[in-house]
């Protein structure tokens, strides 16, 4: 496996944004030849990511047959206010793995999973991607911009549902109304896999309720998943990730496959 870091520019100001890009080359005689790319926004408040995790993320969905990218988006401090910057740091990355799909073994079929705050990112690019202002923004069309699936991880969905708190809040950005991820759902929005604990104690299981029923409400084909207990960040729920309030729950551990399958199913692969 070949592990490779690229900057990202946004087109419109300096970006600490980059993507790391966890490629597998194709087994010779193998069936497979090329893979659909899995672009990994991991979660960390939009002050950092959990490098560690993120990685080990990376690895299982590698190991399950997709190239994954992780994105290293813009955090609070390095735009004022923050968004949009993470949404333009996302384009940017779908449309670099659109720019490399034969040197980088992919099959034209792109996926974007965000966890906690990255799960609130890739919810507002699944809103936003073919609009008029995000094209505007990053400077890229829309086929660019283009994606087949989004998997959302206990995400952050609406900024009125007790995180961030307000401080933090004038951080993220001066248009809270614009970035409440469920009032902005629309036709255009992709394929949706969801899921969430029930007893999270950090981010309400309410952001992800809202999300879906705003994409039952557009008609929008989606799965969800709920589980009956487990702290934040779980990750991939198993002893090698995730926080140490708790033991790991090894029931949660199957979103890992059923997300797989979903993607399967929705990417027709």
């Amino acid at each position: 496996m070949e592990i490779k870091t690229l900057s990202l520019t946004n087109g419109k100001q300096t970006t600490q944004a980059s993507l790391t890009a966890y490629l597998q080359t194709p087994t010779p005689k193998a069936p497979v030849q090329a893979f659909p790319a899995l672009i990994f926004v991991p979660g960390g408040s939009m002050t950092h990511i959990p490098e560690e995790e993120s990685e080990k993320t990376a690895l299982t969905f590698a190991a399950l047959g997709y190239q994954v990218f992780i994105l290293r988006y813009s955090f609070v401090g390095e735009a004022t206010p923050l968004y949009p910057a993470p949404l333009l740091d996302l384009a940017q990355a779908v449309s670099l793995v659109h720019h490399h799909e034969d040197s980088w073994h992919l099959n034209g079929k792109v996926a974007v999973m965000g966890f906690s705050a990255g799960g609130q990112v890739v919810a507002l690019y699944n809103d936003y991607w073919q609009s008029t202002w995000l094209g505007e923004e990053s400077g890229l069309t829309e086929a660019e911009r283009h994606f087949d699936a989004a998997v959302l991880g206990y995400p952050v969905i609406d900024l009125d549902l007790g995180f961030p708190d307000e401080a933090t809040l004038t951080k993220w950005t001066d248009d809270p109304a614009k970035y409440n991820a469920s009032h902005h759902v629309n036709q255009a929005n992709r394929p949706t896999f969801t899921w969430a604990t029930v007893t999270d104690p950090l981010i309400t299981v309410q952001n992800s309720l809202n999300y879906v029923q705003a994409l039952q409400r557009e008609n929008i084909s989606q799965e969800i998943h709920l589980f009956d207990g487990g702290p934040h960040a779980m990750d991939v729920a198993t002893d090698l990730v995730g926080p140490t309030v708790e033991p790991h729950k090894p029931h949660v551990h199957h979103w890992v496959t059923l997300a797989d399958e979903w993607l399967t199913q929705t990417l027709s692969l």
